[in-house]
């Protein structure tokens, strides 16, 4: 009779583990609870506004099925935001955030905060925007050659802001600094990089690293005087890479975004969102939107992020040894 017992228990258990996952993708996502999305930046900038863009389609029943809403957290370069998310964020498929790629790799590398990738899951990538050094349409550098004049003349007077510490602009900003050997100020601006925009607008500095989308944006209003990629952008076409001007700023502050879940999210949640986010990406209306708005696109697949984030990760530690003192 034990041994009879013992099998029933067993096949029970066995036949419990074979159906759970089926019975959580079935469940998941509930058509009545919206997904939260936190923003780790404040709203109207890049990643808010590409978010709200990206996520756009994902009500449709061919994409998530329900909506998305955003939740804005900034502060400290999103520094506030995400470490919200690691510590309390529930992993059950309805609390996800936005990433940014070098911000928040960078941060966990240099401040080692709550957050980095071996606790947070990632989704699916939606775009790739470069930095860029900008200044206002009044001011008196027409070029990066003669930004780098004054600098070099009026040593720590040339300022420069970003959207804080440690995120793409002040990596961009910090291999600038090296590799024209010219000692600047790094202005790290509250707000992100909305205020920071309106900051070089404004004359407040005498220039920025900031967004293509939101250089793109607002170039009524700027002088772009270079791209910090590899090549130039469609977006910009007239603009050079720092690398054509013989400036050695490569393509490390591009900005990777995309959706992240906590770690400890169900595997079936995951695989869920992996598989549809990227179609979600990929809606013929989002795309068009991201394209009007001089938002660059790169979709990725979870598999692709997750190798990505290990790749920037090891190179972004030798980096920053070298950049920072």
């Amino acid at each position: 009779m034990k041994n009879i017992t013992r099998g029933f228990l067993s096949a029970v258990a066995s036949l419990t583990v074979a159906l759970t996952p089926h019975a959580l993708a079935a469940d998941y996502p509930d058509p009545d609870r919206p997904i939260r999305l936190v923003v780790a930046y404040g709203p109207g900038g890049a990643t808010d506004f590409q978010a709200r863009i990206a996520t756009l389609a994902a009500g449709k029943k061919d994409f998530l099925g329900v909506p998305i809403v955003i939740f804005n957290r900034p502060g400290a370069g999103g520094r506030v935001g995400w470490t919200q998310f690691a510590e309390k964020a529930k992993p059950n498929g309805y609390q996800l955030a936005a990433y940014n790629i070098p911000h928040f790799i960078a941060q966990s590398i240099v401040f080692k905060t709550p957050y980095n990738i071996d606790n947070l899951e990632p989704i699916a990538n939606w775009g790739a925007d470069p930095a860029v050094l900008v200044v206002s349409k009044d001011s008196e550098f027409n070029s990066v050659a003669d930004l780098v004049a004054y600098a070099k003349a009026n040593p720590k007077k040339t300022t420069v802001n970003g959207a804080g510490k440690f995120v793409g602009h002040h990596i961009a900003f910090l291999q600038f600094q090296k590799a024209i050997g010219a000692e600047m100020t790094f202005v790290p601006t509250k707000g992100g990089g909305t205020q920071a925009m309106k900051n070089v607008i404004g004359g407040q500095v005498r220039s920025g690293f900031n967004n293509l989308s939101d250089a793109f944006r607002s170039q009524d209003s700027l002088k772009i005087l270079a791209v910090a990629d590899l090549q130039r952008h469609e977006f910009l076409p007239d603009t050079p890479t720092f690398k054509e001007l013989g400036i050695d700023v490569d393509d490390s502050s591009v900005n990777f975004r995309g959706i992240m879940a906590p770690k400890g999210t169900p595997p079936d949640v995951i695989a869920f969102l992996a598989a549809q986010t990227p179609k979600m990406f990929g809606d013929g209306i989002t795309l068009g939107k991201m394209k009007s708005t001089g938002s660059p696109v790169r979709i990725m697949s979870r598999e692709e992020v997750q190798v990505m984030w290990k790749e920037r990760h090891a190179y972004l530690t030798e980096l920053l040894k070298d950049l920072v003192e």
